[in-house]
């Protein structure tokens, strides 16, 4: 069985409440997903320039971005990949580690807010071993559909490429959260949509960042509307 990363907060930092559910949840997670998940039905497709990508079939190291409320989808798609996802320190965070680490995911762990240099030192080291990372691009806590800095800055330190791309479920419940969290329904379609790579320059000053943020942002949207029109799902 996979194991959760040891770099993650230290058992002393929960509840009891909260070490049960840490205990409990991600396995009945893991077990409801991979019951579903089977009935999901994906297909790719990308936008002219873009090709789609499969982690693990011919990725090495390179970033890839994906809006939060992604996350479930992303975890079947993308399974047992070995890609490596950015995760913050909260117990939500903690929950989401473990979960993904019963699917093959490797974690490190820091946020924007917390952690931020660790974080990306650490993605940087898995960069640099040949193989993909993954961002949550608005997470842990948003606001939504706006990316974060954590991605501009990590490419400028390896040279990797952003890819973008979005998950969208013909149909879905969406929770009532800050990110409208998707949980495809069984037996749902699903779209993988890509966008165009956003490449930044090592020599890419300090000044270009946002710059290269927006790119990188109108990138991942351009992935969910049309990801959106392809179904023209109401929950985009």
């Amino acid at each position: 069985m996979p194991q959760v990363p040891v770099s993650g907060p230290g058992k002393d930092r929960f509840t009891l409440r909260q070490r049960i559910a840490l205990a409990v949840v991600p396995r009945l997670v893991r077990a409801l997903l991979s019951i579903v998940g089977r009935t999901w039905r994906f297909e790719a497709i990308a936008e002219e320039g873009a090709t789609p990508r499969i982690f693990g079939r011919g990725a090495g190291p390179e970033i890839y971005c994906f809006w939060h409320q992604c996350v479930l989808p992303c975890a079947i798609y993308y399974r047992s990949t070995g890609a490596t996802i950015l995760i913050s320190r909260s117990f939500d965070g903690e929950l989401i580690a473990r979960t993904l680490a019963l699917f093959g995911f490797g974690a490190v762990r820091g946020s924007s807010s917390r952690g931020a240099r660790e974080g990306l030192l650490g993605l940087k080291s898995v960069l640099e071993s040949g193989k993909p990372v993954v961002f949550t691009a608005d997470g842990p806590r948003g606001p939504i559909y706006q990316t974060k800095m954590g991605p501009i800055k990590l490419a400028q330190m390896t040279g990797a490429p952003v890819g973008a791309f979005h998950l969208q479920p013909e149909s879905a419940w969406v929770i009532n959260s800050w990110d409208r969290f998707l949980v495809p329904k069984p037996f749902t379609r699903i779209v993988v949509s890509w966008s165009r790579w956003t490449c930044v320059p090592v020599d890419t000053p300090n000044e270009e960042f946002e710059a290269r943020r927006e790119e990188l942002n109108e990138a991942l949207e351009r992935a969910r509307v049309r990801a959106a029109g392809h179904f023209r799902s109401p929950t985009a």
